[in-house]
């Protein structure tokens, strides 16, 4: 089913009795088939360069909205990478997927979530009633903030049908300093110093393969001078390269075309060198070691391998290792108790379960 109107959306989940799988572009889900998809609802349907607010459908691709963007200098802050590489997708990532996974790039330890320039959302909850939340612009005050609950959602409580964002200014100039030859904990250390100093660090990531990135972002002239002071700042030796390392960071580009199942680790930077450690197969450290991509033999629960608290996300495997494992990290007892709660004033017929 695609509905073109929100109208439409509403008068088919009232009618459904059956589970429906929620698909945008079909580049995040595990499974890339569904029964429901958001791709008619497309369009910005507001943008105010001006006050640094846009509104689009869910069903708008990330491109047209990131050419909109550029056209103003501006962007998106949280910097959603995108999946259909590592998952081998042909799709086009849409906004309402980014939103309902909370997709959240390297940018995120400094700039926020995804979730954190949400201001406002409209979506089709269970039951079929259309659900407002929030608002266009950044002032507006509206109580239980749903926006944010939608985050990371995975579609679980409705079909999101319009996202409200707030932007930030395009960069002028970029410094992304490297070095070769680190071991996981000198990364971590240096990363974690690196962004504890005053020269505005926006990205600190370590590939094992290729070296230990940190990116400054800004004005020219005050990128070349905090680039400058913060290689004299660390020990080792930092140079600075003319590529632009991010965007296969950001999409872990590096794991694409791989067998073996691939996972998204959240835990703290100073246990990432133990974790990493034990891991079975290639790894690589985003947000200064907060953030572990690792790839594990097919069917390898890595959940059981880790070595210290954290959550721990399947992002590609077969459907019944995904069946069989959970795509996302187990809710402790009370956590399940209070989102299964939720879930059931959202969809008490259960149509989103399996979104």
């Amino acid at each position: 089913m695609q509905p073109e109107t929100e109208s439409d959306l509403a008068r088919m989940i009232r009618s459904a009795n059956a589970p429906l799988a929620v698909r945008g572009g079909g580049t995040r889900a595990p499974v890339e088939a569904g029964d429901l998809t958001t791709r008619g609802l497309t369009g910005i349907t507001l943008y105010e360069p001006g006050a640094l607010t846009l509104v689009a459908r869910a069903g708008t691709p990330m491109a047209e909205i990131h050419a909109a963007l550029d056209a103003e200098n501006q962007r998106l802050a949280f910097e959603p990478w995108e999946a259909a590489s590592v998952l081998g997708r042909s799709g086009t990532s849409t906004l309402g997927g980014c939103i309902a996974t909370n997709a959240s790039g390297p940018r995120r330890m400094v700039a926020g979530a995804a979730r954190d320039a949400v201001i406002g959302v409209r979506f089709v909850d269970g039951e079929g009633q259309v659900v407002k939340n929030g608002g266009r612009v950044m002032k507006n005050v509206t109580g239980l903030d749903l926006a944010k609950l939608m985050c990371g959602s995975s579609g679980r409580l409705g079909v999101l049908t319009e996202v409200a964002l707030k932007l930030l200014p395009g960069v002028a100039a970029t410094a992304t300093l490297a070095a070769d030859g680190l071991s996981p904990q000198a990364a971590v250390d240096a990363m974690s110093a690196a962004l504890g100093t005053p020269f505005e660090v926006t990205g600190a990531a370590h590939d094992p393969a290729a070296g230990t990135f940190l990116r400054i972002e800004g004005d020219a002239e005050s990128v070349a001078y905090r680039a400058e002071r913060l290689a004299a700042a660390l020990p080792d030796e930092w140079r600075q390269i003319n590529y632009d390392a991010w965007p296969a960071i950001r999409d872990a580009t590096a794991f694409a075309g791989g067998e073996g199942d691939l996972w998204r680790l959240s835990v703290r930077p100073s246990h990432a060198p133990a974790l990493v450690a034990a891991l079975p197969g290639r790894w690589l450290m985003d947000w200064g070691g907060g953030l572990i991509w690792a790839e594990a033999p097919p069917g390898t629960d890595l959940r059981a391998s880790m070595t210290c608290p954290g959550h721990a996300t399947l992002i590609r495997a077969a459907p019944e290792t995904h069946a069989r494992l959970g795509t996302l990290h187990p809710e402790t007892a009370p956590v399940a108790r209070l989102t299964g709660g939720i879930a059931e004033k959202f969809d008490p017929k259960r149509l989103f379960a399996q979104s």
